[in-house]
């Protein structure tokens, strides 16, 4: 299969990331479903996309024209044999739950065959954890995008062993045909490239943090001006979620015995749910939408 083969999408998993990723496919003209796997009720997805779509006309980022032909190219499915008819290209958009993952590679391949290009969004577990699970695993890799996805331009894209180099090119073609910068990573490594860089950051972050060297809001704004990053690891870790954060930490704990730089800080906020800009409470306070 070739990029111009891949006509129809399915993006799984109705999170932030997902929503996102779908209305990104359908801003550059693919028919796309989005199916959520928890609740069956849409309506709350819609008036986003409805308000994100206007606010860009408002902007005049968008035309009146484009922003209604990307609503028409997005579909809502109630079922995955539903979500997955007639797609060439299924992006998993899904916790980060191992288990999770595991079982909807299972129930995705019941529904889809054997050419259908499988991608996983996940930011650290590896697409070979699931190769057993699908027939066909030269068609499953990782493809890695960044959070706010419809705005960051980045893309990862991941070869595992049991990835075929066609699959890679197809992703990276799509990647890029869909408004974003994709990188080749060409093995699987945990956290992959941009959030390893990031880990090792984060981790000298809580290290400071716990040794009451400064506050986690002093810490971002030395980092933001001093080293002129767009926001610091804790102001990024509230964007990204730190519930998503205490489950790499905790997994990474399971594996290796040592446990992760911050780790008891992180456990303690995911059990208050002070889980950053979607709680409204993280390291900053935020009004709730």
């Amino acid at each position: 299969m070739k990029v111009e083969d891949i006509k129809k999408v399915c993006v799984v998993g109705a999170g932030q990331m997902g929503r996102q990723i779908a209305l990104n496919c359908a801003l550059y003209g693919y028919e796309t479903v989005l199916y959520k796997c928890t609740s069956k009720d849409y309506s709350q997805i819609e008036t986003w996309v409805s308000e994100y779509l206007q606010g860009r006309v408002a902007k005049e980022k968008l035309t009146a024209e484009q922003a209604a032909a990307a609503k028409g190219k997005l579909f809502f499915a109630m079922t995955l044999s539903e979500a997955t008819d007639g797609v060439q290209l299924v992006i998993e958009a899904n916790l980060e739950d191992k288990e999770v993952k595991e079982q909807f590679y299972k129930d995705v391949n019941a529904c889809v065959g054997e050419d259908v290009i499988l991608a996983s969004n996940s930011s650290y577990i590896g697409s070979s954890l699931f190769m057993n699970c699908v027939d066909n695993p030269a068609r499953l890799a990782n493809m890695h995008y960044f959070n706010p996805a419809l705005a960051m331009k980045l893309v990862e894209v991941i070869k595992g062993e049991h990835t075929a180099e066609e699959t890679i090119t197809l992703l990276m073609d799509f990647a890029k045909r869909t408004g974003k910068t994709p990188i080749r990573v060409n093995k699987e490594i945990d956290g992959f490239v941009v959030n390893r860089i990031l880990r090792a950051i984060r981790d000298e972050a809580f290290y400071l943090i716990e040794q009451g060297v400064c506050s986690p809001q002093d810490l971002d704004t030395g980092v933001e001006l001093g080293l002129n990053h767009p926001m610091g690891p804790f102001r990024l870790l509230d964007l990204t979620g730190v519930d998503l954060n205490y489950m790499s930490g905790k997994r990474r704990l399971e594996e290796t015995g040592v446990k992760p730089n911050g780790f008891d800080i992180v456990k303690e906020m995911y059990e208050k749910k002070e889980w950053g800009r979607k709680t409204g409470k993280g390291f900053y306070e935020y009004e709730k939408k």
